[in-house]
């Protein structure tokens, strides 16, 4: 059933207009009684049915709603340190399929993408449009937020501020991932480093400020493997994935 998602308060009818709508009339050719899920962006879904179609507008009649059941139980921020090209836009695509609630690019010692403000602020806009159609696309209850990138010792306060399991994924070894989230986890930050791995230093401040190195196995991920494989681990580990939440 094809999902929107909406701005502000939805009613008992919504129009929907704009690009909602001419992907709905247009591209899919929708009809008067064909079925809809709307989302506000919150966790909720609604079940809607449409009344009428005019030009590049659709009216829908909201029959009821409920909590999104693709949201997991689990707040998971990827804290991602920028890679070469554009393997960024993959890792932001299934890291909202795999439920993450934001993506904040992280700019640490060994990154070789270092983009100008321009061009960065440019790839974040693209990065959160990847964002929102995997969100569409999967059946999320929210728009996970692509932030704006930013050094890794802010990102690292951010994260002891955060509260909950902080772990940083680490190729020279961590404690194994069930030892550190489980089901009764509800807030994970997690640091995924770009291709040349996390500086020294940089391993001893995420440290000294709570966060908990971690393995993901003896063999050493690619930055845009590694992501992924964390993700889907934290959610088995958690009951979100496998039909356990």
């Amino acid at each position: 059933m094809p999902k929107f998602f909406l701005d502000g308060p939805i009613g008992e009818h919504v129009l929907l207009t704009g690009e909602d709508g001419r992907h709905a009339v247009k591209s899919l050719r929708m009809r008067p009684g064909e079925q809809v899920t709307l989302c506000d962006g919150h966790g909720t879904d609604y079940e809607g049915e449409i009344l009428s179609v005019s030009g590049e507008t659709a009216e829908i009649r909201v029959l009821g709603s409920r909590p999104c059941p693709a949201e997991p139980a689990v707040e998971a921020t990827l804290f991602q340190s920028l890679p070469k090209l554009d393997k960024f836009d993959s890792v932001v695509q299934k890291a909202v399929e795999l439920g993450v609630s934001r993506i904040v690019p992280v700019v640490s010692a060994r990154c070789v993408s270092r983009p100008e403000e321009k061009a960065l602020a440019k790839k974040t806009e693209r990065w959160q449009r990847i964002a929102a159609e995997a969100a569409k696309q999967c059946g999320r209850g929210i728009l996970p937020a692509v932030e704006t990138a930013i050094p890794f010792s802010r990102a690292v306060r951010r994260a002891k501020e955060a509260g909950g399991a902080a772990l940083l994924f680490y190729e020279g070894g961590g404690a194994p991932l069930p030892s550190l989230v489980g089901p009764e986890t509800r807030r994970v930050s997690l640091f995924i480093g770009p291709e040349g791995g996390f500086a020294p230093e940089e391993v001893s401040l995420a440290q000294e400020n709570g966060l908990q190195p971690a393995t993901l196995g003896p063999r050493i991920l690619r930055t845009e493997t590694a992501p992924v494989a964390a993700l889907a681990a934290i959610m088995l580990c958690t009951g979100n994935l496998g039909g356990n939440a």
